[in-house]
């Protein structure tokens, strides 16, 4: 075995103390796990643990790692390369007998012996391999592949169903539920009901690289969604995803999903079902039933093993169940407010032009800058309109350098009178002049693609038609509207012609 420095060994020795487990350290230092695995037993035999004392140096630290053993033999019989037999053992008729033949046509070894140590070397491998799940540490969670269709009772129109798996790692206790979809509200929720039916919280909750759950999927540091992070944190829990493409990871749910297929959907294939709400209440005893069920490898329930196991070592639920909330990042504009759903909120002024996360719930929307809330409003339905609070306006209501009422109406009088008249009237509409500014910069911008002579007759068809917004400004520049003369409005009739009879044929 290549020796490490001793500089690394005092350093895995210090993270071990601080609770990280061989594989952690393993990782942080970039060292094999094996390798690290052997350098505690080593340290654990010679009675050695942090803090080391302080007139250890290293060489006795090497010294007490690898004394010198008095009487062994100059020769001894090299180790075979068990990554090469591992390798050779996934080709085809390939054995461990054969390849004990082989070893011993140059080193004398017995069978036995060369078997164990490699059953001894296979064991020092990824965990994947030989997965220990503590009680109430993790919750494997997943969607099945297979869906239950759901017919409308009104039109008989089908719909699919998403089917929820959720396990837990040291008794398999299982969680069954059908939701419409994958997507992020439906993911939290199926969340907060499987917590709620295992009446606790394991330490970690480990899912899918879906989109719901991870941002960006990567093997060293994957990208979690916020919401999924806050329903997490709200939950005292962490989120561990498992690794791309590594289905052992999450062995645990897959097997699950595999009970639930055939234990539940399979059950019920012969059933129609007409609401969401009779499809749940179809698999819940069947979604018993599987706890109940005694396995043949274990002599003992699912159920019985969760009592036993996770339950006690669950954390408990928090007070309040988690209110959904989504997160979406946003940039204040140069009118102190942002979008978040076609209606406009205001952010302190000194925010312009900052990237804000913005919390969304069903009544509330806040912003958080930098981690801290810097604004909340009540929420309210997108119709383009400004949510403002005064205090987030400036004294003079001047927001940025250069920009004010006087030059916005400055800028558009250059243009033409008539935009000048249809800036001032958006600006009229609005309680506080700032917040049409985005509304003029945009009718000002206008300009640059259609031209100025074009803008002033765009203007002009919008006053006359009382539509005070940019959107219908530009659909009237996009149509080509503003080059179509208006016809004027006469009190004859509409429409001439020999059959019709007219008023003053019934008189």
């Amino acid at each position: 075995m290549q020796r490490l420095s001793m500089r690394k060994i005092r350093e895995a020795l210090r993270l071990r103390s601080d609770g990280l487990s061989g594989r952690q350290v393993a990782q942080s230092l970039s060292l094999g796990r094996a390798t690290v695995s052997e350098y505690f037993r080593r340290c654990d035999v010679a009675g050695l643990s942090w803090p080391l004392p302080d007139n250890l140096s290293d060489a006795d630290l090497e010294l007490r790692l690898f004394p010198h053993q008095a009487g062994a033999s100059a020769r001894s019989i090299p180790q075979p390369d068990w990554a090469y037999v591992h390798a050779e053992l996934r080709r085809k008729a390939v054995t461990l007998a054969l390849l004990w033949e082989e070893y011993r046509g140059v080193h004398r070894d017995g069978y036995s012996r060369y078997c164990e140590l490699y059953t001894r070397w296979e064991g020092k491998l990824s965990p994947v391999m030989r997965q220990r799940h503590p009680a109430g540490e993790r919750l494997f969670v997943d969607y099945a592949g297979h869906t239950v269709d759901v017919a409308c009772p009104e039109t008989g129109e089908i719909r699919t169903a998403q089917i929820f798996v959720a396990a837990l790692g040291a008794s398999n206790y299982t969680y069954v539920e059908a939701t419409w979809t994958q997507s992020l509200p439906d993911w939290i929720s199926s969340h907060v009901r499987a917590f709620s039916f295992f009446g606790g919280v394991p330490a970690q909750v480990v899912p899918d690289n879906l989109k719901a759950a991870v941002i960006k999927a990567c093997f060293y540091d994957p990208a979690i969604n916020r919401t999924y992070g806050d329903m997490a944190a709200h939950y005292d829990t962490a989120v561990v995803p498992a690794r791309p493409r590594k289905p052992k990871d999450k062995a645990k749910v897959e097997g699950a999903v595999l009970l639930a297929e055939r234990w539940i959907l399979a059950r019920m294939r012969n059933q129609t079902f007409f609401s969401l709400d009779e499809l749940n209440a179809a698999i819940r005893p069947l979604r018993d039933q599987l706890n109940d069920k005694v396995t043949r490898h274990l002599g003992t329930s699912r159920r019985a093993l969760f009592e036993q196991l996770d339950k006690p070592a669950l954390k408990p639920l928090p007070h309040e169940p988690y209110v959904y909330a989504e997160w979406k990042q946003r940039r204040a504009g140069i009118d102190y407010h942002i979008d978040v759903d076609r209606h406009y909120y205001s952010v302190p002024h000194q925010l312009i032009k900052q990237a804000l996360w913005v919390r969304i719930t069903a009544r509330t929307v806040e912003v958080f800058h930098k981690g801290q809330r810097v604004a909340a409003h009540q929420r309210t339905s997108g119709n383009r309109q400004h949510s403002t609070i005064r205090d987030h306006m400036p004294a003079n209501h001047r927001f940025r350098a250069g920009w004010s009422p006087e030059v916005i109406r400055a800028r558009a009088a250059r243009i033409g009178p008539n935009v000048a008249t249809f800036v001032e009237m958006l600006m009229q509409k609005r309680r506080h002049p700032e917040q049409a500014y985005r509304s003029c910069l945009g009718v000002l911008k206008l300009a640059r693609g259609f031209g100025n002579a074009r803008l002033n007759a765009a203007c002009k068809r919008a006053l006359e038609i009382n539509a005070y917004s940019y959107t219908s400004l530009h659909s009237i520049l996009k149509n080509g509207l503003d080059r179509q003369r208006r016809e004027q409005t006469t009190d004859g009739p509409a429409i001439t012609h020999p059959n019709i009879r007219g008023a003053d044929y019934f008189h």
